[in-house]
């Protein structure tokens, strides 16, 4: 491999790999939902600081990031919908990154087109964001991941108001590490502007993580005006378990927040992160215990053990209220690990699944009832 090459083709990390695959596994269902709808014309995908597109494992090979495996399932969503358009954005301020890209990029089709460009991600998205309005029944997804804990909320401002997705990796253990040591004006001032605080209201958080993390979703939920809007935040864990950044998950639309949930917990195993926790949570779990084991990393167990506390002695409760539930929640998922779910109400929690005819309607219906 060429000098050149090393320099734009970077080592890639087990947990950046599973970000590659959570983001590919979602727009792949996202974007066979979208065009099964009627009123959607098509689709315009936005990367706009998306590196060289492949990257090298710890064993030395190839690995394809999401600006090529998004690219790749985007063109198989396009072929399956010809009557359907999807659009492609793939921006990196590096233009040997960018170079490295294209040749990895499949070809444009009639209705498939890769757009790559070579500018300062915000000045892209000040350009972008004010044509949302005009786009009429094209569905939107950006991908805003930064290298560092900068985020410009004025120029993700449109995409927030648009009917459209936003996906922000939000690099917590920037702060965490530094916000203490800073020193230089510019570093000051990216915090600040991050979190739209004073810096020095900020370094007394120190590494205080749950701070900026809800800071981030608390000026999210500012932005999106008088509209319902669905967050969702799924944490990425190194090899020494340490926590380095959350994936967040923006939408004004119930069926993607749903949608995120489930393909998070799918990629990281029917758990919610990639943090190593126990091997057998089921064997150490405290039947008397009314604490989740650990926060960072939750499991189906938790998902029971929520669902049992929130309901504990009710009896005949409706299963698809218990559905309705999670559909609700910010981490637990409502779709794809239902079996799993009752398996562990029944068999941990001693909950009771029966048919009953519902008298007002006299049809069946399944009901589970809780033990106080």
């Amino acid at each position: 491999m060429s000098a050149r090459k090393k320099s734009v083709i970077s080592k890639v990390s087990p947990h950046t790999i599973k970000k590659f695959e959570l983001i590919e596994e979602y727009i792949k269902s996202w974007a066979q939902k979208l065009m099964l709808n009627d009123s959607c014309n098509g689709l315009i995908f936005i990367d706009c600081m998306c590196s060289s597109g492949i990257y090298t494992n710890d064993a030395g090979e190839i690995v394809k990031g999401t600006a090529v495996r998004v690219s790749e399932a985007l063109l198989e969503i396009a072929r399956t919908y010809m009557d359907k358009t999807v659009y492609v954005y793939l921006n990196d301020n590096d233009t040997q990154r960018v170079d490295e890209l294209e040749k990895h990029l499949p070809q444009d089709e009639r209705n498939f087109k890769i757009i790559t460009s070579r500018n300062d991600a915000h000045e892209l998205l000040r350009i972008i964001g004010p044509q949302l309005y005009e786009t009429g029944h094209l569905n939107y997804f950006l991908l805003y991941d930064p290298y560092d804990a900068t985020i410009d909320w004025e120029a993700l401002l449109p995409f927030f108001r648009n009917w459209g997705e936003v996906m922000i990796n939000h690099m917590v253990s920037d702060p965490v590490r530094a916000i203490k040591s800073a020193k230089r004006k510019m570093t000051k001032a990216k915090y600040e502007n991050t979190y739209l605080e004073d810096f020095e209201k900020l370094v007394p958080y120190g590494s205080n993580k749950t701070f900026y993390e809800a800071r981030v979703e608390e000026i999210i939920n500012s932005l999106t005006g008088s509209r319902r809007y669905f967050v969702s935040a799924f944490p990425f864990y190194n090899t020494q378990n340490s926590l380095v950044y959350n994936l967040i998950h923006c939408t004004s639309n119930k069926e993607g927040f749903k949608l995120y949930k489930r393909s998070a917990w799918k990629v990281f195993g029917a758990q919610s992160s990639t943090k190593r926790s126990p091997e057998s949570r089921q064997l150490s779990f405290d039947f008397f215990s009314k604490t989740i084991e650990d926060e960072a990393c939750l499991h189906v167990i938790d998902i029971a053990r929520y669902l049992q506390q929130s309901l504990r002695g009710c009896k005949q409760v409706p299963l698809n209220e218990i559905w309705d539930m999670l559909d609700n929640h910010p981490i637990f998922p409502s779709e794809g690990f239902r079996k799993e779910i009752k398996g562990e109400l029944i068999n941990v929690f001693n909950a009771k699944i029966e048919q009953i005819v519902n008298p007002d309607t006299g049809k069946k219906e399944t009901v589970i009832s809780f033990s106080s």
